[in-house]
């Protein structure tokens, strides 16, 4: 038979070591023994040694390259790996299409297709970077919030520093009247109703806050909140309220100046906020 290249004693070092190429991985890339069967033993051990280090390269390049593919965007990868499992979830307890719609919406509105562990994350970050990155991420609360624009920038950073990301959908009741409040919230973007007993209507939006009355009566929530429209807000428990309020007395005067102007409006007595709450 014909050989399968003309004698290349002759040619260009450039063309003889390309054919060379061509041949090395014809034996170590494909299935098979490439394009010539060895011939003797010699030929068929080496031809053997050749694919079995070209599958086990061919092997260690595609791991690498699906590795590499995944950690371009792991948190999107993240994020669906823990939906799969919320909508495993759902399909376990067999919940109804609307409950379904709701949470697969407050996901997307939450984590907007990217998931991050960012408490472990503002963790290992010394003081000064996770009080620089917090700050920036509020920016638009504070900027929005005369109490935080007019406020001592150290307070600021305190306050910030222990609130809480939440979302609610419209139509949630965020607060409950009757019930013990735990927690204040400030308005990042989104509309609230503040609903009381004699059917007042009362609209908070972005820079607002509201729940701060019970904090500072110890007492039991005076009015009902419910979320218009989706509402991105921060939490402040009570016990970080308190902390935060003994540092800084002037600032609980000024939350008090605001719930008593509330509970004015809704027809409550104001010196039902506590006199030894007062700074």
């Amino acid at each position: 038979p014909a050989p399968l290249f003309p004698p290349l004693q002759n040619d260009s070092w450039g063309k003889q070591y390309s054919h060379a190429l061509f041949k090395a991985m014809s034996h170590m890339l494909c299935i098979g023994y490439g394009q010539q069967a060895p011939k003797g033993m010699t030929d068929v051990w080496l031809t053997m040694l050749s694919m079995i280090v070209g599958a086990t390269c061919y092997a260690m390049f595609i791991g690498h390259a699906t590795a590499l593919i995944q950690s371009l965007d792991s948190s999107r990868r993240q994020y669906q790996e823990k939906y799969k499992q919320v909508e495993q979830y759902m399909s376990f307890h067999k919940l109804p299409g609307d409950t379904r719609q709701r949470i697969h919406e407050y996901y997307e509105h939450r984590y907007q297709g990217k998931m991050f562990d960012e408490e472990n994350i503002l963790g290992e970050l010394s003081e000064p970077l996770k009080e620089e990155i917090i700050n920036f991420n509020c920016r638009n609360l504070v900027a929005n919030m005369p109490l935080f624009a007019n406020a001592d920038p150290n307070f600021v950073t305190a306050m910030l520093t222990k609130l809480r990301f939440e979302v609610f959908q419209p139509g949630d009741f965020i607060i409950r009247e009757g019930t013990v409040g735990k927690k204040m919230y400030f308005i990042q973007h989104g509309v609230v109703s503040i609903l009381t007993k004699g059917n007042k209507e009362t609209k908070l939006s972005d820079g607002s806050y509201f729940g701060e009355i019970c904090l500072l009566t110890r007492g039991r929530r005076t009015a009902s909140v419910r979320a218009d429209t989706y509402c991105r807000l921060y939490s402040l428990s009570v016990d970080n309220f308190n902390e935060v309020l003994e540092e800084y007395p002037m600032m609980r005067r000024a939350f008090e100046t605001v719930a008593m102007d509330r509970l004015d409006r809704i027809g409550e007595e104001p010196s039902s906020l506590l006199p030894g709450a007062r700074a």
